[in-house]
């Protein structure tokens, strides 16, 4: 049965299908605003995964380049590996849907987003998270669903709905909101120094404007009438629960109060090896779900002790932020480097230069360009003591490298003052609690290090949240097992000025506005802390570049003269580079940049270039070469490539009777130039300039 409703979202309408498209799909559903098109499937297998301890759910999200009316680049002209604007998308789906299945859902499900046609201005990625929602809310698959999410930009100062890519070119926030009915799932934000209410409020105008997506996911659901699929999950013998209580409570409870967390992992892992040792034969059936019973225990105790007792892990305050510690340059041959660690966790960042050569190039359906900033974020096992083979960077890795630089693009400048391109590394050293924002003050120190004259200093903070009975505890700078154990992943990265990112995830209904107001004003505290503590350590980019960093020094010259910096088949350009080991990039509008780690090198090849380009000036006198006489006078070259004229008259102040007896091929005169007409032909004289020189001379 092809069922299908369309609302107007955006100004623009927006429709969901079902029943047309992949009906082998458990759940499958058709997305159109505009002229976007996207097709979301959602299968779960019938069969649950025995030994599996988590929920083996996969997203992906991939965008066929037909879409766009474009043909695939490289080699075999087909779609291959995702690229990293897919991955993020593919996270920013996962996200929210993910808590929504039952606990103890175990078994394989997958959600496929495929976009079939992009009009350029409607974003698909909302559309997915839409469509995920839908084709799991209209299929038989268990799910607390529907949600709905939307996109909100600030375009003149008034918050915009849906807003198309060009508005979102002029919008100084762009926020992605999904919610539920009642509450606020997920938030991934960036923005060019908001204000903690205006994100408050941003916020909220999205979850508004996500309202009528779930209306509509609901009136298909009854049109529709699926039966959901029977789950439920294996009972837990509640005497094993009351067993483990009895033996491992106490010893929990005091486990968590070691604040140093290799040593609590260590104490942990003791008491569960004891429990298991140790578990009366009765319970042996159930041994599969001990690990379970004891994770729920440590966690209630967590709670407890937050809730109930104000006390952390570590004995610190709600809102104090770990000790922090800053040290840059440690790198000698590093055009930049920074080591930011804060508690348990540390990050070494990296900052290299290069020129336009090493752009990162972008080919999607969304736009085609280059990238001049780069950001990458790796999470070696080592950081949290494990061994595991070092693989591609994983979807967790490419989203953290992808948030940190969201947060520091505001403050990076622009090509026209500081033509570089520019790549940072993070290297997570040590890892209890959040690296992302680690990475950001990192990247912060790295940048100023090398002397990159960011606009401002950016740091960033972890918040969390407990939430039990009537009591709200919002953390500051949380650790890895308050992170695990919470209810609130909270991420605000900013400077002085205001908030430059944010990702949000709740684990929780009934967020509303004093709590997240609460979480942003306290995260801007201990924002502030930190920022303070990294100007101890730099408080502002160096004034020179690392004598192993390229130096780049741009010149502009007339675009008519390119060719003869470049020569027939490149053989000009090609010979400065061999005389001088210099590289030099010359643009179409005539701007010419030079590259070198030598100086005198460097002002070398701007010699030769200059010479090359430089253009005749009226009343200046040159030393020219004769190439040519005639009867009417001589063509002489006072620059390379540029010719002009000195008419006969204006050889002497004598009558020249034979030219040709007078002056001859090769010779070389001084002339001046005396006028330049509108189509570029040059006037000479060498009777002005013998003139000019010899009063030079009496004086």
């Amino acid at each position: 049965m092809d069922v299908k409703e369309t609302i107007m979202v955006g100004g623009r309408p927006f429709t969901i299908e079902i029943g047309k498209f992949a009906r082998q799909a458990d759940g499958a559903v058709v997305v159109t605003h505009g002229d976007t098109v996207i097709l979301v499937t959602a299968v779960s297998e019938r069969v649950k995964r025995e030994g599996l301890d988590f929920f083996p759910l996969t997203v992906n999200y991939q965008e066929m380049t037909f879409a766009a009316g474009k043909i695939p680049g490289g080699f075999f002209k087909r779609e291959g590996k995702p690229s990293e604007r897919e991955t993020l998308i593919s996270r920013l789906i996962d996200r929210p849907i993910r808590p929504l299945f039952p606990d103890g859902y175990k078994n394989e499900t997958q959600v496929i987003a495929t976009v079939l046609s992009f009009d350029q201005e409607n974003d698909p990625s909302v559309m997915g998270i839409v469509g995920a929602s839908a084709s799991l809310v209209l299929s038989d698959i268990p799910f607390d669903g529907p949600i709905a999410a939307a996109r909100v930009g600030r375009v003149n100062g008034e918050f915009v709905a849906f807003p198309t890519e060009s508005q979102l070119e002029e919008s100084d926030i762009d926020l992605a909101v999904a919610g539920s009915r009642d509450a606020v799932i997920m938030v991934e934000a960036g923005a060019n120094f908001a204000s903690e209410d205006d994100m408050v409020a941003a916020i909220l105008f999205g979850h508004q404007a996500l309202q009528p997506l779930i209306d509509v996911q609901e009136k298909l659901a009854g049109k529709i009438g699926v039966e959901k699929r029977t789950f439920e999950q294996e009972p837990v013998d509640e005497n094993l629960i009351s067993w483990i209580r009895e033996k491992a409570n106490g010893l929990i409870r005091e486990a968590l109060l070691i604040p140093v967390k290799k040593e609590r992992q260590l104490r942990m892992s003791e008491i569960y090896q004891e429990i298991l040792d140790n578990l009366p034969e009765e319970y042996e059936p159930f041994r599969s779900s001990v690990r379970g019973c004891f994770e729920d225990l440590e966690r209630e105790n967590l709670r407890s002790l937050i809730v109930g007792e104000n006390r952390r892990i570590d004995g610190r305050a709600f809102d104090e932020v770990r000790p922090v510690s800053c040290e840059v340059g440690i790198l000698p041959r590093t055009h930049g480097s920074a080591v930011f660690t804060r508690g348990e966790t540390q990050a070494l960042v990296v900052t290299t230069f290069g020129t336009s050569e090493d752009e990162q190039k972008i080919d999607t359906i969304m736009e085609e360009g280059y990238k001049s900033f780069m950001l990458h974020y790796n999470f070696p096992p080592y950081c949290v003591g494990e061994a595991s083979p070092l693989r591609p960077p994983s979807r967790r890795e490419i989203g953290h490298g992808a948030l940190a630089e969201r947060a520091l693009k505001p403050v990076v400048p622009g090509e026209d003052t500081f033509p570089y391109t520019i790549r940072v590394v993070s290297e997570i050293l040590e890892s209890n609690g959040s690296s992302s924002m680690a990475t950001v003050c990192g990247t912060t120190l790295s940048l100023m290090d090398a002397g990159v004259p960011i606009s401002q200093p950016v740091a960033g903070i972890a918040m969390g949240l407990i939430q039990e009975g009537g009591k709200i505890v919002v953390l500051t700078d949380i650790m890895g097992d308050e992170d695990h154990s919470g209810d609130m992943d909270f991420k605000v990265a900013g400077g002085d000025d205001g908030i430059t990112a944010l990702q949000m995830d709740i684990k929780v209904p009934g967020i509303n506005e004093d709590i997240l107001k609460k979480a942003l004003y306290q995260a801007k505290e201990g924002r502030r802390h930190i920022l303070g503590i990294m100007r101890m350590t730099l408080d502002k980019p160096r004034e020179t570049l690392s004598k192993h960093a390229p130096r780049i020094t741009t010149l502009e010259i007339n675009p008519d003269k390119i060719r003869d910096v470049i020569g027939p088949g490149g053989k000009i350009i090609r010979g400065i580079i061999e005389k001088t080991g210099v590289k030099i990039d010359i643009e179409d509008n005539g701007v010419v940049k030079i590259v070198s780690t030598d100086a005198a090198q460097a002002d070398e090849a701007i010699k030769i270039v200059k010479e090359l380009t430089q253009e005749a000036e009226i009343g200046k006198i040159y030393e020219g070469k004769v190439r040519k006489v005639v009867n009417f006078g001589a063509f002489v070259e006072i620059l390379p490539g540029t010719d002009g004229l000195v008419h006969i008259s204006q050889l002497s102040e004598e009558h020249v009777r034979d030219i040709f007896s007078y002056i001859k091929e090769g010779d070389v005169i001084p002339v001046k130039v005396i006028d330049i007409d509108r189509d570029g032909k040059i006037k000479l004289s060498r009777k002005a300039a013998l003139k000019e020189l010899k009063g030079s001379k009496r004086h």
